[in-house]
């Protein structure tokens, strides 16, 4: 049972600063959820149906280095509850729209500001990206080959360590805002976030249990039963059954030696068993392991390309990855039972709704007309 409604953000108010990376994701997954979020450009633009960070988003185009294009990016700012940014430290403040300006005119503001490096430190002014920041932190070490670290794209730093975080600082501070009644601050940093994700692996190395040559741990390809194997016809299967119980089915299913249950957790073994398993899963394709393994807890899946992700039956059944606009992309995520996410539209053209928006705050005709004339509206 659901209940009516735009989500379970509907009624909250974000403004985001035009940028790239981890930024617009965070808009664009607050308004998914159901947020009104309103992207301030520096111009306008034609539509782009690719653009998915900027789907669900109201785009107002103005010129804020202009007196009157910064007094409208103000107003805007004044009825928001969130805003968030992704330039590097001093930038909002040379614009006029720091934080102390806006607390100003909007003292329950909560004013997220998304970097690589942090608002502070002796790196803070440097520019980097996702491959910088895990290289810091040590996250980039423990990923890759024995032979050399590979940057898993760019989903670990930039979105895990900075979307993710901004998103938990944000929606934190606004609910100790039903306490206080007034704003704060988030430095959200890459820097900061990506080395929150590895617990885990902290507690290992705290253990002995983590070694610091790759491809040599449980969860870093180094296991033979967590890792990818390529098939018969040359594509993959992933292998990943940690528990005993489920690699005692994998030892079942796929025909290895029983003995391997016994002494699955010893490093020692681990070198030649990746050989070993290698050689069993070249014996048949990707399509009869899957049917093979298909239904049980032995935890082997295929290895699907982008084009073929959409299509598979699981992914298909809850609608995974959907259409539109003609541009395949992920559904909003997570899902609620009551309050379910809006359903998604496509990404409107840059500048789109700017005199629809001030409009709604007030602007006349004539004085959208004069500020056309003048090049406030960009």
């Amino acid at each position: 049972m659901s209940d009516a409604g735009g989500g379970p953000l509907e009624g909250l108010q974000v403004v985001e600063m035009e940028g790239l990376g981890p930024c617009p994701l965070a808009g664009q997954l607050l308004a998914d959820l159901g947020a009104a979020v309103t992207v301030i450009t520096r111009r306008s633009g034609p539509q782009d149906k690719t653009d998915i960070n900027n789907r669900g988003k109201r785009s107002v185009a103005l010129n804020v280095k202009h007196p009157e294009g910064l007094k409208a990016a103000q107003a805007i700012v004044a009825r928001a509850d969130i805003l968030i940014e992704g330039f590097r430290p001093g930038v909002m403040e040379r614009m006029g729209l720091g934080p102390s300006d806006c607390h100003a005119f909007n003292p329950g503001l909560i004013f997220g500001r998304m970097t690589g490096w942090g608002q502070d430190g002796p790196m803070a002014q440097m520019a980097g990206h996702d491959i910088n920041y895990l290289g810091l932190t040590g996250v980039l070490n423990a990923i890759g080959t024995a032979e050399r670290p590979i940057p898993p794209m760019n989903i670990a730093a930039d979105y895990g360590g900075g979307t993710m975080f901004l998103l938990l600082g944000v929606l934190s501070a606004l609910w100790e805002r039903q306490r206080s009644g007034r704003g704060q601050v988030v430095d959200a940093a890459m820097v900061d976030g990506a080395p929150a994700l590895m617990a885990l692996i902290h507690a290992m190395i705290a253990r002995g249990q983590w070694s610091e040559q790759r491809e040599a741990n449980w969860l870093d390809g180094g296991a033979p039963f967590y890792r990818t194997y390529e098939c018969a016809d040359g594509k993959h299967i992933a292998v990943g059954p940690l528990e005993p119980q489920f690699f005692a089915l994998l030892v079942e299913k796929a025909g290895l030696p029983d003995a391997h249950r016994s002494d699955q957790n010893d490093p020692t073994t681990w070198a030649a068993r990746r050989t070993d398993y290698a050689e069993v899963f070249w014996q048949k394709t990707r399509a009869e392991w899957e049917a093979l393994f298909d239904g049980t807890d032995a935890c082997v899946t295929p290895v699907l390309s982008w084009s073929e992700a959409p299509d598979h039956p699981h992914l298909k059944s809850r609608g995974t990855l959907q259409e539109i606009a003609g541009v395949t992309q992920a559904a909003p995520a997570p899902r609620f039972d009551r309050t379910p996410a809006p359903a998604l539209r496509a990404p409107e053209a840059p500048g789109s709704a700017t005199e629809d928006v001030l409009r709604q705050l007030g602007y006349s005709d004539e004085a959208l007309a004069d500020l056309r004339a003048t090049g406030v509206l960009t």
